[in-house]
Parts: C-alpha cells; sequence; structure tokens
C-alpha cells in the first residue's frame, strides 16, 4: 500500500512539514454502510409515540342491526344517529393506530459501524466528495486539511475566526450564516425555528479550549478524535464532510483505527 502524505499547516497557514496519513484513508468508498450507520445513530433519539388503548371507544354506540334501511355501522344512541367506535368510519376511531410498544431503534453489526466509520474518515479526504457536499472549499489551502496542536489552545472566538481566515475556511463558515432561515410548517413552533447548513467539523485531541472558543462560531462543531462518529463525519447521510485536523489527532487515528482495508 502506497503510503500517503499531507502537508502541516500551521496557525498562520504557512506550510511547516509532511504528515504521514494513516492507513484509516485508504478505506474504500461505501456510502450505503455509511447511511446505515447515520440512521442508526438517529434512530435512538426518536421518541416513542402511541395512542390510548381506549382511544375512540369511549362511547355508547352500537349497531341497530338490519331492516331500518340505514348501514349496520355503531351509531350513538339518542336522536343523533352520529356513527362512532368502528374504523373506516366518519366519527369513528382510528385502525391500527401507532403503539407505543413499536421498536424504532435500528441496530447494525459490529464490524459493520466500524466500516462506515473508517469510510467516512477517508471520505473527507476527497477533495470532489467535499466539494460535492456542497462545502465552499476553494480557498482551502489542502484537503485534508491539518493544523499544528497550537489551534487546540485558542481560547477566544475571534482567534478561532482569524485562523480560519489564514486557512482558507472562513468561506465555508460564510456560507452557513447565509443560509440561515426560518423552517417551513409545524416544527418552528416546536423549539426548531431555524434551519441552517451544516459547516466544518474540527477534529482535536484533547480539549484545551478551543471547544468554547469556536463553540459561537455558526456551524462549526468540535470533536475529540475518540468520540468521533458517523454522523459528525457524514451529517444527514451525506459523506464528504470538511474536516479540519490537528497533527496529535492524526496521530491518534492509526491506533483508535488501525488499518483502513475491509471490503
Amino acid at each position: 500500500m502506497v503510503k500517503r502524505t499531507a502537508k502541516l499547516f500551521n496557525l498562520e497557514g504557512e506550510p511547516v512539514g509532511k504528515v504521514d496519513l494513516p492507513p484509516v484513508f485508504g478505506t474504500p468508498f461505501r456510502p450505503d454502510v455509511i447511511k446505515r450507520a447515520v440512521l442508526a445513530i438517529q434512530s435512538r433519539r426518536f421518541q416513542p409515540q402511541g395512542r390510548d388503548p381506549m382511544a375512540g371507544k369511549r362511547t355508547t354506540a352500537e349497531s341497530r342491526g338490519t331492516g331500518f334501511g340505514i348501514a349496520r355501522i355503531p351509531r350513538k344512541k339518542g336522536s343523533s344517529g352520529r356513527a362512532a367506535f368502528a374504523p373506516g368510519t366518519v366519527g369513528g376511531r382510528a385502525g391500527h393506530p401507532p403503539t407505543s410498544e413499536k421498536k424504532i431503534v435500528k441496530r447494525i453489526p459490529r464490524k459493520e459501524k466500524r466500516l462506515a466509520l473508517r469510510s467516512a474518515i477517508a471520505a473527507t479526504a476527497s477533495k470532489e466528495r467535499v466539494t460535492s457536499r456542497g462545502h465552499s472549499i476553494e480557498d482551502v489551502l489542502e484537503i485534508p486539511l491539518i493544523v499544528t496542536d497550537d489551534l487546540e489552545e485558542l481560547k477566544k472566538t475571534k482567534e478561532v475566526e482569524a485562523t480560519l481566515a489564514r486557512l482558507g475556511a472562513l468561506s465555508d463558515i460564510y456560507r452557513v450564516r447565509e443560509s440561515r432561515k426560518i423552517r417551513a410548517g409545524k416544527g418552528k413552533r416546536r423549539g426548531r425555528k431555524m434551519k441552517q447548513a451544516v459547516g466544518p467539523l474540527l477534529v482535536v485531541s484533547g480539549n484545551k479550549g478551543i471547544v468554547e472558543a469556536a463553540g459561537n462560531i455558526t456551524g462549526i462543531d468540535v470533536v475529540v478524535v475518540n468520540d468521533l462518529n458517523a454522523e459528525l463525519l457524514a451529517p444527514g447521510t451525506h459523506p464528504g464532510r470538511f474536516t479540519i485536523w490537528t497533527n496529535s489527532a492524526i496521530g491518534k487515528l492509526a491506533a483508535l483505527y488501525g488499518g483502513g482495508e475491509e471490503a
């Protein structure tokens, strides 16, 4: 297997060396497996919901039988003659309504989950896939973008923004800001009024202040390399997220995910 290398940049956007990419970046592209893994993660956030087993059954309705020239559906007692109880009738109960006992959590094999994560990591190193996902990376110095560990020690938002500008990643932040809009539909009344695109992902080896510093920048997510998952690398099941790695995070990838050649 041919070793791949990438340039290492400092906070000023200047190349200061080269980094050998771990074998995980050579994992075959498997969008089908990535999609299954992301849906499995999302399914754990679904809220079980069902109907009251007695819904629509608390009524005096009974069928009047035959001989009256009317349908034999259950009707409320009294002068109204209103239909009730029977599913499929106007005013009747629901037929086969949702139940809270339904299994809504999706599961996938452990090896498939690992393959999805490795494949999603490899997709972040493909400029073609990052571009096709919609990220604005015309000014980015290189894909994959690897920065010195000084990035992890930034403690102010303006310092992070200045660094992103030097690295050419600020245009993707502007893209996210311009994409913010009010959601169509009832979701705007349910705690998710705004809708926006997904921006860069910063992968670090540890939190030395960068999580708080980048927390106020719209669209950016910061994650420790040990906590990576398929959804962070492929939001909405679409692989190829623009990812910025620190040198230490790249160093940990080989130990965490080993070789990347899996069918």
